[in-house]
């Protein structure tokens, strides 16, 4: 994937965010371990893999955000998303 197809992949999970946000029965916290990154999308001075590492944060937030436990589809994607980010994260 191309860095610019990365950061508008990276804005459309935001406005995903954005929108769980504004949920009552959604906790705020999930999506506290993205915003401590500090990694936007309009920020396209980061690298590719900050931006790469952002997204499965975010990613691994949003599945929490719509799963029932860790057994559903949901939780096992966020379970995968985890272990994406921990990857990238090791490479930036």
């Amino acid at each position: 994937m191309h860095k610019d197809e990365l950061l508008d992949l990276h804005a459309e999970l935001v406005v995903i965010m954005e929108y769980f946000s504004d949920r009552e029965e959604v906790d705020e916290d999930l999506f506290e371990p993205y915003r401590r990154l500090d990694v936007d999308p309009s920020h396209v001075h980061k690298s590719k893999s900050e931006h790469k590492h952002a997204v499965f944060v975010l990613g691994n937030a949003l599945a929490g955000a719509m799963s029932e436990d860790e057994f559903s589809s949901a939780g096992r994607l966020g379970k995968r998303m985890q272990e994406l980010a921990d990857d990238a994260e090791s490479k930036i």
